[in-house]
């Protein structure tokens, strides 16, 4: 198996895993199918967020991206994750591997936080974070509606070793 980051050539194989993920129903409130175009614009924007896929056997079986966590300045530092695989490389070890490298990324690009949203049935992808070092840290009631239901998510977070938080900027006058 290689990790790496992804590339133009990954689009399309990107694409099909992310709308599995949608049809399934376990893994995204999304539920309009992605386009090649969708997809593309993450990598445009990977000179600031990584987008890594893992290949087997020269297929692009998964992939993991960091994005932006909210557009406000208080917040820069911390970015957003999300990981997907095709069905046939779940519990293969893909996971793991994949959203390993995606924190060893998450540290060279100096992220000191690093989080998402996970349904709350979703046991592989919670284990999955349990096993790497993320906390869960609360859960979001009724967070979104899919298919008519409300559905509660777990926040995960991974605070990166190594990376320190930007110091607190003192709010007292310095005369």
């Amino acid at each position: 198996m290689q990790i790496r980051y992804a590339g133009r050539e990954d689009v399309t194989a990107i694409t099909d895993i992310y709308n599995t993920g949608i049809t399934s129903g376990t893994g995204t409130f999304d539920t309009a199918l992605r386009r090649h175009r969708d997809i593309a614009a993450w990598l445009q924007a990977d000179d600031l967020y990584p987008v890594l896929v893992a290949e087997m056997a020269g297929r692009v079986v998964g992939f993991a991206r960091l994005f932006e966590y909210r557009p406000r300045d208080c917040y820069k530092g911390i970015a957003e994750f999300s990981i997907y695989l095709a069905e046939d490389a779940q519990g293969q070890g893909v996971g793991t591997k994949l959203l390993g490298e995606l924190l060893v990324a998450a540290k060279a690009w100096g992220f000191h936080k690093v989080l998402s949203r996970i349904f709350t049935f979703n046991a592989a992808s919670r284990a999955l974070c349990k096993k790497l070092g993320f906390r869960e840290v609360g859960v979001y009631e009724r967070h979104g509606q899919l298919n008519g239901k409300w559905l509660d998510v777990v926040i995960v977070e991974y605070l990166v070793p190594g990376i320190r938080a930007p110091e607190k900027v003192s709010l007292q006058s310095q005369t």
